[in-house]
């Protein structure tokens, strides 16, 4: 047991799994100063000190396609797990400077992703969708030297349900120790699934939570950008939002990230680039299916091809209640898609105007699907419960962590205020419902 954040932490990880970690300690702090502090994770605001934060942990081990290329050992190169809160929750740094997995990085992080990274991340959870959460922004004191020159260092302290990732077993199954494969699938699944009855039960209810995920995604118009293999949980979170964005223009083709050059992780592509990362935990889990290799293969096959009605199912109940239905849709949602991407909507604004439509607004949108979709006597009461007024803006975020890094906190603390709160519309904050110009968005992974 440790101590953090002025509570107690337990170290499960640390001593169930002692081969996928490395004790680390963070890199002190020259002049820390906390920039934010959430207070709504039931931990002490007082507690949250640099002290309490930039302290002992594991570096944890995990291998990963990145971009679809297998690197067998990548893990924590800037970031340390403290251990678990009381109610299981992971407390974990990142930014904390280097580990032995740091391959070649400085281990550091400038403050703009860290506060890119809070400010999404509780939107997401806003919007009802699971994720890590961010608990502080701790400014270092230090630059750190980038691409676009010296910027101002920071450590994100976050939670989240673990930090097991699909690559943390695609790292335990390529050491070819299956019993150290079998103790940190157990430990995943007292973790997460304890009513899994085997390791193919396992499999299938991280499959389904993924799916449902990734639905969730699709429906507010998410794009993560980065979804390699060690960033997709076990959990079912959302994770490293390092070059994340929102739609403006429904298009599937987006792609914000600057790393992303063929377009592999689209808007579009998100729920089957999905389940290949599925696929490659099936891959892993296959000593633990069946001692036959052929057998093993083809029940975990018969799981994650049922990713794609598990996701069906999932996109169609949420859209369901975006569009005020009764019934979930059918060819209905399709051709809304075919009209989104046809007239260039914006998602969110056209979802909101459908509503204010039936209460005699002007139409969001042209042609024959608006007469179609109020035939089936759609709910405005409902779909304004589905349907967020407010997501998080490119435009908009890049305007508030520009100030923030030049030292004002105005805007972001406003941005803040009105994305915890999505459903609701607020007089005077018209301008966070506003998509952007048109103007081309790059993002970067802030590494």
């Amino acid at each position: 047991m440790s101590t953090a954040v002025g509570i107690a932490l337990e170290n499960g990880y640390a001593r169930a799994l002692p081969e996928l970690g490395v004790p680390w300690t963070a890199d002190p702090a020259p002049d820390a100063q906390l920039v934010l502090v959430n207070t709504g994770l039931g931990i002490d605001p007082a507690a949250v000190t640099p002290e309490n934060l930039l302290g002992e942990g594991v570096a944890m081990a995990y291998a990963g396609h990145q971009f679809g290329n297998y690197s067998p050992r990548l893990g924590d190169g800037r970031a340390l797990l403290l251990g678990e809160l009381p109610d299981g929750r992971d407390l974990h740094l990142k930014g904390s400077g280097r580990t032995p997995f740091a391959r070649g990085g400085d281990g550091k992080a400038p403050l703009g992703p860290m506060l890119r990274e809070y400010v999404v991340s509780e939107a997401m959870h806003a919007l009802g969708i699971p994720t890590t959460r961010s608990l502080a922004v701790l400014a270092t004191g230090e630059p750190v030297l980038r691409e676009r020159g010296p910027e101002p260092g920071a450590v994100l302290a976050r939670v989240a349900a673990s930090h097991l990732r699909v690559g943390t077993f695609q790292y335990a199954a390529a050491t070819g120790d299956v019993a150290l494969l079998r103790r940190l699938a157990d430990h995943a699944i007292a973790r997460h699934h304890p009513g899994s009855t085997d390791y193919l039960d396992f499999y299938r209810r991280v499959v389904e939570a993924q799916a449902a995920l990734v639905a969730r995604w699709m429906q507010v118009g998410f794009v993560h950008g980065v979804m390699n293999t060690d960033n997709t949980t076990i959990s079912g979170e959302t994770i490293d939002y390092g070059p994340c964005a929102f739609l403006d223009v429904y298009d599937p083709a987006t792609v914000f990230s600057s790393i992303d050059r063929g377009g592999r992780y689209a808007f579009g592509n998100q729920p089957a680039v999905l389940q290949w990362n599925l696929a490659r935990l099936g891959e892993a889990l296959l000593p633990l299916i069946d001692e036959s290799q052929d057998a093993a293969v083809e029940r975990a096959t018969e799981v994650v091809r049922g990713f794609t009605a598990a996701y069906d199912t999932a996109l169609r109940a949420g859209w369901q209640a975006k569009l005020g239905l009764a019934e979930a849709p059918g060819a209905l949602l399709d051709d809304l898609f075919a009209v989104l991407t046809e007239q260039r909507l914006d998602l969110t604004a056209t979802m909101r105007g459908l509503a204010e439509h039936l209460r005699g607004g002007p139409a969001p949108v042209e042609g024959p699907w608006l007469a179609r979709w109020r035939a089936e006597h759609p709910d405005p009461a409902a779909m304004d419960r589905a349907n967020p007024v407010y997501v998080p803006r490119n435009h908009l975020v890049d305007e508030a962590l520009t100030a923030a890094v030049a030292g004002d906190l105005e805007p972001l603390q406003w941005l803040l205020e009105v994305l915890t709160r999505p459903f609701e519309v607020r007089p005077g904050f018209e301008r966070y419902a506003v998509p952007g110009d048109g103007t081309p968005f790059v993002t970067f992974c802030g590494t």
